[in-house]
């Protein structure tokens, strides 16, 4: 989490002092990316911790790539039934998906690259889909750590 912060933060500083736009590139968007137009969909999977797993479901057709659902912070084995068609996985975790629905990309595949990163947001400023330093904020798919024990603490 602070980490993420922190990123944002230093991208947020570098637009503003250079006047440059900002193109919002989530992580499991960059991964997916990464397998420009594959023939089935692209599942990226990062280990969420806690029994837990992020993820999303991408497809590639004439105009790009597209997100089919909404991120998600689930248990792999939640994510492995939503799996309902074969579905190419990157990511981390993608060993953890058990299904007969899997494949897994070539182990250099599986991880997001800089120019994935880099041409998806030339791609979203190119569509006019700038975001400004105040509308850049973190996607978080559960709370942090510190959030939970603040509920816990104000039950209690």
């Amino acid at each position: 989490f602070t980490g993420l912060r922190i990123g944002l933060s230093a991208i947020k500083g570098l637009a503003l002092a250079l006047a440059i736009p900002i193109a919002a590139v989530p992580t499991l968007d960059a991964m997916a990316a990464a397998l420009p137009f594959a023939e089935l969909p692209v599942c990226p999977v990062i280990d969420a911790r806690k029994g837990e797993v992020y993820a999303s479901l991408y497809r590639w057709d004439d105009d790009g790539m597209r997100r089919e659902w909404d991120y998600l912070a689930v248990p792999p084995e939640t994510l492995a039934a939503r799996l309902i068609e074969p579905v190419v996985l990157v990511g981390d975790a993608a060993h953890l998906i058990a299904t007969p629905y899997a494949r897994l990309a070539p182990a250099h595949r599986r991880v997001s690259s800089p120019s994935a990163v880099g041409v998806l947001g030339l791609t979203r400023l190119a569509a006019g889909e700038a975001v400004s330093a105040a509308d850049l904020v973190p996607i978080y798919l559960r709370p942090s750590e510190a959030e939970l024990k603040r509920r816990v603490a104000a039950v209690n």
